[in-house]
């Protein structure tokens, strides 16, 4: 006679399992886990999924759906080890965030979350990131397998080591509207700088604090590092010896902070944040070059506020002046110290042109605002140089605008040479 333990069907494997601090604040969910996997899943606190994943049975998973929501941010360090050691395990991880800040959420994106669906669950969200992950990692070709990898050029680090025994100038460029040409112009004018005295050339620093679209590395052709996004995730903790760490010097001369490889949120640093950085870079470098974001952001203000010279530049163009106007007036309602702006006019009209001259004079006066500098359009050659990932004076010494980009740099040298000899 069989017994009824003969009869008992084998335990269903567990193809999933939700993870979180409590499965039931993620009712969504339950519900699409019951409809994907009938009874093939299960649940674990975040307590016993760093056991449960180490042990046997957790072979038979298919992927784990890590559910995390704000009140989760200060236990991320032991979610974080959660999603290495299911990475670790050859098991997929989907990702499921309800009011998580973008910092952590980018944090959490990085160790390698194969998937991520926000919480609220839209309809059938679940259901098609289930069917990524399922689907097999396309293997490599037989001519990319043969294919060595090639090895990374080495990029030098700055060689000095951080004393603190530096006030530098800093000057930060500020695009007034799209294409003015703001990058081009801080990562030429840092390169003059950096470049103007052959016998006792400043140290110079150029920070890309544009973090969605900086683009200093493209022109300066740099990698971007990690490290760069570390320092900014934790500048509390960091130190002007990481910070230089982070950093790329090209060519010997310039120290490049470079914006992150990925796109982040302006937010993702702060006032104080940006006040550290300014803090680390004035301190070992003379001159402190900042490539600013085209958005009024939380720290502008404490830019401008430490800035000798806020470089703004425009175009001739009635978007330019209604973005003027808007600065402008913004800077002056808060209080700020506006007069620290100083407008570029880039691709400015030629000494022939009497027109357009006219022009430019008759938008200063009913701007109120005086255009101190005045960029020549630099034509093709510009575009080239910046494909090439080199300064205008490396590929094209002769072209007007790094003639002009020259002299400025010379007038800032020149001008801070003299301070510094009548302070001491």
């Amino acid at each position: 006679m069989t017994s009824v333990a003969n009869l008992q069907p084998d335990p269903a494997p567990v193809l999933a399992c939700t993870i979180s601090r409590d499965v039931q604040n993620f009712e969504l969910l339950i519900d699409d886990m019951e409809q994907e996997l009938g009874e093939n899943w299960g649940d674990l606190s975040f307590e016993d999924a760093a056991i449960f994943l180490e042990q046997p049975d957790a072979a038979t998973l298919q992927f784990v759906a890590v559910a995390v929501d704000d009140k989760d941010e200060a236990d991320l360090t032991r979610i974080t080890e959660i999603i290495r050691t299911a990475k670790g395990r050859g098991i997929r991880v989907v990702l499921i965030a309800d009011q998580v800040s973008p910092v952590a959420l980018h944090q959490l994106l990085r160790l390698g979350a194969d998937d991520f669906v926000p919480y609220p669950l839209p309809e059938g969200a679940l259901h098609e990131a289930i069917e990524r992950i399922r689907q097999p990692a396309p293997s490599p070709t037989p001519a990319a397998a043969a294919q060595p990898a090639e090895p990374e050029e080495p990029h030098q680090t700055p060689s000095f080591k951080a004393k603190g025994d530096r006030d530098a100038v800093l000057l930060p460029v500020h695009g007034l509207a799209g294409g003015t040409g703001a990058s081009t112009f801080a990562a030429n004018l840092a390169w003059e700088l950096a470049t103007i005295d052959k016998q006792n050339p400043p140290r110079v620093c150029l920070l890309d604090l544009d973090l969605q679209f900086g683009a200093v590395a493209t022109y300066l052709d740099l990698p971007r590092r990690e490290a760069v996004f570390e320092i900014l995730q934790d500048t509390e903790h960091a130190d002007s010896d990481s910070f230089l760490q982070a950093m790329i010097t090209f060519n010997d001369r310039l120290h490049v902070f470079t914006a992150p490889a990925d796109m982040l949120p302006l937010d993702i640093i702060g006032p104080d944040d940006v006040a550290r950085l300014l803090d680390m870079a004035m301190a070992n470098f003379d001159f402190v070059i900042v490539d600013m974001p085209k958005t009024i952001v939380a720290w502008t203000e404490t830019v401008l506020s430490r800035a000798h010279v806020y470089f703004g530049l425009m175009e001739l163009d009635l978007r330019s002046a209604q973005n003027v106007l808007r600065l402008t007036r913004a800077l002056k309602a808060e209080g700020l110290p506006h007069e620290k702006l100083r407008f570029a006019l880039n691709r400015a009209p030629k000494f022939t042109d009497l027109t357009a001259k006219s022009r430019v004079k008759r938008m200063a006066e009913s701007l109120d605002i005086t255009i101190e500098v005045q960029l020549p359009d630099g034509g093709a050659q510009v575009t080239q140089s910046n494909d090439h990932g080199l300064p205008l004076s490396e590929t094209a010494a002769k072209n007007p605008l790094r003639k002009e980009i020259g002299k400025l740099a010379k007038q800032l040298f020149e001008v801070n040479k003299a301070a510094e000899a009548s302070r001491g």
